[in-house]
């Protein structure tokens, strides 16, 4: 026997699996068979092992086009024999069909493999064969001598052809005088459905598929029928197998062609179309096609069809004749073509880049049984995902969590290097388990990664991966599928592009004005969340802002323009700028806002913004808020309490030019989570604002306090459908390791005031504990008072902050000129080298601007000298 023969290991497996069943050729009361093999092979007894394996039999019952019985002899032993793989039908037609054949031997089934047509015997002819050799293909009549049968016709069909030889078919019925010319042809494409069978079976042995789901397959159809269709009339002839196998009850088919193909799955509906097409009838012929039906009970069936066509004097096609069989083993229900059709015709309707990432998304995860699977566009050195699957960040890795800033994570290449290799060659990977790859990649397929370019028009214009918790190897079906699909979500990742031009410029505009990282804070964990509105096309002009200032202070800034445009998003980008830069300038935050409500006022345009600004020193925990027409924040106590935060508030930005914004002052203790939000999270047509204000709190304060990302992540989820854009803005506040001291002094405008400003400093230095730095400071305060005093008119101020690790000391003043350095100095002048001084003596200094004037300041680095205290 050949082990490279791809259908042995089929062969035994599915025979051992009928164990205890008798050989085919012996009734069950009759005793074992003593004789040896005949006809050219080499003599085994029948207590062999190889006649042990092929005991088998199927007690289904066969009927088809006047055949009774069917039998499937399979190539074995390098070609050189047949052997008996499966018998189904009546027994009686023929009894005892040998188990094994040799193929250079004189019987039917040899024949007809040797010479590759089929070979049809009628009653006499078959008779020849019984007398040239009585011990083969007895009968049992009377006390049991072998007689031949009157009435029995037999046809002999090979399996395959060329190199695809894989054995022969035997039918037998009691036909007197022989076939028919349309059973001939039906019983041929039916064993053209026998031999797609075996091939199915040994293209899934050579790909290393385990056989175990498909043995108890038989390998000669049980369920099949046949059908002979008259083209010029439409009219058919369905064999009561065909309705059977397409949930038809007989009275309701009416024998039109139409009624049948009702049955069939739309998406497969152009394929069978060329059956009854006669100009597409040359290129099918003969070839098998799998196509899906859908029972009246809704299930979804696998069925392979087979067509001869018969043409009149003049070539014109005439009739199609049919076979109609399960093919279940060919086409799985996950099978690739069926995937890639679905994909194909869902990706057919998509308009928007959102819309397509989610369809691949759901038709890639379930039929590959992944674990995960991502869709995500390139933005010049960055993945920008557009969906992914499951949608909790915990079940990405963590390079994934900390880009999470919107709906979905947004990478930078640059922490992927294997995905920019494998952008770069444009071809699939495929990573086993246990690959050496970055952690960004490896916790998205610890037991198996693919990694699938998206091409378009000569170019990557995304990428697809695929990942699994567990081991898994790819087998060939697998690659052919994400192969097909790669092409398909490429080219409708371009067609939505140009479908949704506007909408996708809009987006990228607006994506782009967000800041893409929040910064690291002092005393505190700050996330955002930003989801865009999920009816209809047009983007929002929501924003947020986390902007570290001087001292120790923080601005968290969240506004919403009105309306849903480009407009809108250009607005949001214009207000983020100038508020950041007023805040950036020192402005208090009444300041900021009147300043930014005055641009905005300025401006042409219709549109106004709402705006929520909050100034937290990180090292006191005293909040300054201010509040432009927009929601109060959110404030989750230590303790679990959680409140809408009482707020004086303004106007929205750009109603009134010159409006006034209060000013409210809080503290807020360490452990204290402050919530800014949008109204898009809890206002809608199904829900009012008062309820989407209690449900946050109500979810706030259940949460735990120290994830702050998975508070925002539950919050954010809950929304579900959005009417509007979503902005989050979530700051935990932990508290520095110790307070700041801080002293003010009024610098009077005396002859000594330079004298009474050092005075002060040293006393305050010495209270505090800061000796070897005092000198340091005693210089600095002397060259800033004297140049506020020289150089400025009006109040002077001078503040002294002393924090964990270093002395600040600003001096204010009303000019709002910024101090400048000399270019050079000469020997002989007698001032100007103030501030080289500060420059040389301090770690660092500078000049930001204040209401009406300017704070010049400058910093020493301080160690405690008794680290207990």
């Amino acid at each position: 026997m050949s082990p490279s023969n791809p259908l042995h290991p089929f062969r035994h497996a599915h025979l051992a699996q009928r164990s205890g069943a008798r050989a085919p050729w012996q009734r069950s009361d009759s005793p074992e068979p003593s004789r040896a093999r005949q006809h050219g092979g080499r003599g085994r007894t029948a207590g062999c092992p190889r006649q042990e394996a092929t005991r088998t039999v199927t007690r289904h019952r066969f009927a088809f086009c006047g055949a009774e019985l069917a039998a499937v002899y399979v190539v074995a032993d390098q070609h050189r024999e047949l052997h008996l793989a499966e018998l189904t039908g009546n027994r009686g037609v023929l009894y005892g069909l040998p188990a094994i054949l040799a193929v250079a031997g004189h019987s039917p089934a040899a024949n007809a493999f040797r010479s590759g047509s089929p070979l049809w015997l009628t009653p006499k002819e078959l008779a020849t064969f019984i007398e040239d050799d009585p011990h083969h293909f007895p009968t049992r009549v009377g006390d049991g001598a072998p007689q031949s049968p009157a009435r029995i016709s037999l046809g002999a069909l090979p399996l395959g052809h060329g190199d695809q030889e894989l054995g022969c078919l035997i039918v037998a019925g009691e036909v007197g005088d022989g076939f028919s010319a349309d059973d001939r042809s039906l019983l041929e494409l039916y064993a053209d459905q026998v031999a797609a069978g075996l091939q199915s079976v040994a293209a899934r042995f050579a790909g290393h598929k385990a056989p175990q789901a498909h043995l108890g397959q038989s390998l000669v159809p049980d369920q099949g029928g046949a059908f002979i269709l008259e083209l010029g009339t439409g009219r058919m002839e369905a064999h009561a197998h065909v309705l059977e196998l397409l949930g038809l009850p007989p009275e309701q088919f009416d024998g039109q062609v139409e009624t049948l193909l009702a049955c069939a799955v739309p998406d497969d509906m152009p394929a069978l179309m060329a059956i009854v097409e006669p100009d597409r009838l040359a290129a099918t012929a003969g070839q098998q096609l799998a196509f899906r039906i859908r029972r009246p009970n809704g299930e979804l069936r696998w069925l392979g069809l087979r067509c001869r066509v018969e043409v009149d004097s003049a070539g014109t096609p005439r009739r199609v004749l049919g076979v109609v069989a399960d093919a279940t083993y060919l086409r799985p229900s996950a099978d690739e073509v069926s995937v890639v059709q679905r994909l194909s015709a869902t990706l057919a309707g998509a308009a928007t880049i959102r819309e397509v990432s989610r369809l691949v998304v759901a038709a890639l995860r379930e039929p590959l049984g992944a674990c995960r699977v991502a869709v995500g566009e390139l933005e010049l050195e960055r993945l920008r995902v557009t969906a992914l699957d499951p949608p909790e960040p915990d079940a990405w890795p963590e390079v994934w969590r900390a880009e999470w800033r919107s709906e979905w994570p947004d990478v930078a290449l640059s922490d992927l290097p294997t995905l920019q290799s494998a952008l770069r060659g444009g071809h699939m990977s495929l990573w086993p388990p246990g690959a050496d790859l970055e952690p960004g990649l490896l916790g998205v397929g610890p037991g198996g990664l693919a990694v699938l370019p998206l091409p378009a028009e000569g170019r990557m214009v995304g990428v697809c991966l695929v990942g699994w918790d567990t081991e898994h190897r790819f087998g060939p079906e697998e690659r052919s599928l994400l192969t097909a699909a790669a092409g398909l979500v490429g080219q409708a990742l371009v067609r939505a592009h140009a479908l949704d031009a506007g909408h996708e410029l809009a987006t990228m505009l607006q994506r782009s004005l967000l800041p893409r990282k929040l910064p690291e804070l002092p005393g505190g964990v700050a996330v955002a969340r930003y989801l865009p509105a999920t009816a209809g096309l047009e983007v929002g002009g929501d924003w947020y802002d986390v902007i570290p200032l001087g001292d120790g202070h923080v601005a968290f800034v969240i506004g919403d323009v009105q309306g849903h445009s480009a407009g809108a998003a250009t607005i949001m980008g214009q207000m983020r700028t100038a508020v950041r830069a007023y805040a950036v300038e020192g402005h208090p935050p009444d300041v900021v806002v009147a300043r930014a409500n005055r641009l905005l006022g300025g401006m042409e345009t219709d549109l106004f913004a709402t705006c929520g600004y909050v100034d937290l020193d990180m090292e006191e925990g005293i909040a300054r808020v201010v509040r432009a027409g927009h929601l109060p924040p959110i404030l989750r106590h230590p303790d679990g309490v959680t409140e809408e935060m009482v707020v004086e508030g303004g106007p929205p930005l750009g109603v009134l030019e010159e409006a006034e914004f209060p000013m409210t002052e809080t503290g807020l203790l360490p452990g204290t989570l402050l919530i800014l939000l949008t109204d898009g999270m809890v206002e809608s047509a199904r829900l009012h604002l008062e309820e989407g204000m209690r449900r946050v709190c109500d979810v706030a304060a259940e949460a735990d306090p120290v994830d702050v990302g998975g508070l925002a992540d539950e919050l954010v989820m809950r929304v579900g459908r959005r009417d509007d854009d979503v902005a989050l803005l979530l700051l935990r506040y932990d508290g520095t390791r110790g307070r700041p001291k801080r002293s003010h002094w009024t610098v009077w405008r005396l002859p000594k005031a330079v004298l009474h400003a050092r005075r002060f400093t040293a006393r305050t230095l010495r209270s505090w504990g800061v000796v070897e730095e005092l000198d340091t400071a005693l210089l600095i305060v002397s060259e800033l008072v004297t140049n506020a005093i020289v150089h400025t008119q009006g109040e002077v101020g001078m503040d002294l902050t002393l924090s964990t690790d270093r002395l600040r000391i600003a001096v204010n003043d009303a000019s709002p000129r910024s101090p400048v350095k000399p270019v050079s100095v000469s020997w002989e002048a007698t001032g100007g080298r103030g501030l080289f001084i500060v420059e040389a003596t301090a770690m660092a200094w500078g000049s930001v601007p204040l209401s009406g004037g300017k704070q010049v300041w400058a910093e020493i680095p301080w160690r405690r000298a008794d680290p207990s205290q």
